[in-house]
């Protein structure tokens, strides 16, 4: 049975990924500092798959916590998703998100490297893309500096790609994903942020609660089919899958994939879908542009599926009707 450490585990992707791994067979350790997560993640992750993990509440940027948890136990790889995520965020806080972003990547990396762990993959960003004209291959340049986030993101692909060319037992996998909405069906796990919600489903969700006023969309102006941005919604729990087929596979050397589903969705078409199948209504209005943000982003994720034999399984309604249902049981 893999040991596997999950970083950030506690959050909305990676405690749907150890529910996936813990479902699968593996054994979870999760490292977490609740910085925009909380407790009651875990409990549902017991809850959900009938299975404990051992956690250690820490910042995985610093040193001494990292070299605590590998040497307390064996670990047979890493998946990495702690780290600061939000686009508006990183301009106005940049050094925050370079500190937090960069040292927690650098820090598991060593670890890695010191303990003989063999697998990493990497929640990375179709971030890094930055411009250019949609659908991306990860051949494509990169071109994050439109903001912190996205160029923290490039930069920690380049650490692991070097830390993976100085150790050759060392598998790296990149993942490249894009907007990840929704929630495990039970209703028990989703996307519960600290504070005001900077994604777009959580958002919703509060307005239809009523815990929000309204939905501001940022930008109705973009060179798009109805003004508003567009982007590629993945279901959370396709997202899981996609890093645990990515640790199965551990391709040797650097590998990268885009996770997505490969078709663009506005925000006005994303908000459509939600009212239409919760029958419920969002309040909205249209606001000026966020710095940082582009108009279209979407996945060509043909490589995932011949080389990992992954594709996304769920649709849009799955991650509106999901995303509601958990939303409607959550009580803050």
């Amino acid at each position: 049975m893999e040991n596997i450490l999950v970083t950030g585990g506690a959050g909305f992707i990676g405690s749907h990924t150890c529910v996936t791994l813990l479902d699968g067979g593996y054994s979870v350790v999760i490292a977490d500092d609740f910085s925009n997560s909380g407790p009651r993640s875990l409990d549902a992750i017991r809850a959900i798959t009938g299975r404990d993990f051992l956690f250690y509440e820490v910042d995985v940027a610093e040193a001494a916590a990292v070299e605590k948890i590998f040497g307390e136990n064996k670990i047979d790889g890493v998946i990495h998703f702690a780290g600061f995520k939000a686009v508006g965020e990183s301009v106005e806080k940049p050094l925050e998100y370079y500190r937090n972003n960069l040292l927690s990547t650098i820090e598991l990396a060593r670890a890695c490297a010191a303990h003989g762990v063999p697998k990493f993959v990497f929640s990375s960003s179709a971030t890094v893309y930055g411009g250019g004209e949609p659908p991306f291959l990860e051949s494509a340049p990169l071109m994050p500096a439109t903001n912190p986030y996205g160029e923290t993101k490039a930069v920690c692909e380049k650490i692991l790609t070097d830390a993976a060319r100085a150790n050759k037992g060392l598998s790296v996998s990149l993942l490249r994903y894009f907007n990840p909405v929704g929630a495990h069906e039970s209703g028990l796990l989703g996307e519960a942020p600290n504070g005001v919600p900077n994604n777009l489903m959580p958002y919703i969700t509060k307005v239809a609660k009523g815990e929000l006023k309204e939905l501001r969309i940022f930008g109705g102006d973009y060179d798009t089919a109805d003004g508003t941005g567009v982007r590629d919604y993945i279901h959370v729990m396709d997202l899981a899958e996609g890093h645990v087929a990515a640790l199965k596979k551990a391709p040797a050397g650097v590998s990268v994939y885009n996770l997505g589903s490969g078709v663009g969705t506005s925000v006005l078409q994303l908000v459509a879908a939600f009212e239409r199948v919760n029958s419920v209504k969002i309040a909205r209005r249209m606001a000026p542009r966020r710095h940082g943000d582009i108009a279209a982003c979407w996945a060509d994720a043909g490589k995932a599926e011949r080389e990992l034999g992954w594709k996304t399984r769920r649709t849009i309604e799955d991650m509106c009707r999901d995303a509601w249902r958990f939303e409607k049981g959550f009580a803050g």
